[in-house]
């Protein structure tokens, strides 16, 4: 009786470890799905706020799409999560010209940076996406 008490108790403790490892990786990657809306871009050191009165948004899907408008064109491609990172498959846009000169720097500048591998933190309902060399900041808020 002694030996089967100890056997469910390593095998409770086995499945434990090993949910825990699985959810880890899951977790960050559940909670960047969704949809946000751009709050700032560009200099991490001073982001430049989202032009007013433009609705905008991204879409993570479960499925690894990624969805979207920043501007005037809406956007998609494929993303992968690990970790802290985030590797995005080419990105396509539509091709509308943006009368707008604040709005066409703001999506050139947000579409510039979902590019190869960025890395990310989320805090709350705020995502922030970093450029590869670091240079550039996406915040999003959680829609």
């Amino acid at each position: 009786m002694e030996k089967l008490r100890l056997n469910l108790l390593v095998l409770f403790a086995v499945a434990g470890i090993i949910l825990a490892a699985c959810s880890g990786g899951a977790s960050a990657s559940a909670s960047l799905i969704g949809t946000w809306e751009l709050v700032s871009y560009g200099d991490p050191s001073n982001p430049t706020p989202a032009v007013a009165e433009v609705d905008t948004s991204v879409i993570f899907g479960e499925d690894g799409t990624i969805t979207g408008n920043v501007g005037c064109n809406g956007f998609g491609g494929e993303y992968e999560v690990n970790g802290d990172t985030i590797t995005f498959g080419p990105i396509s846009s539509t091709l509308m010209l943006c009368a707008d000169t604040a709005v066409g720097d703001q999506e050139t500048v947000v579409l510039n940076t979902l590019i190869e591998t960025v890395s990310f933190a989320i805090d709350g309902d705020t995502l922030t996406i970093t450029s590869p060399d670091g240079s550039s900041v996406i915040v999003l808020g959680r829609k």
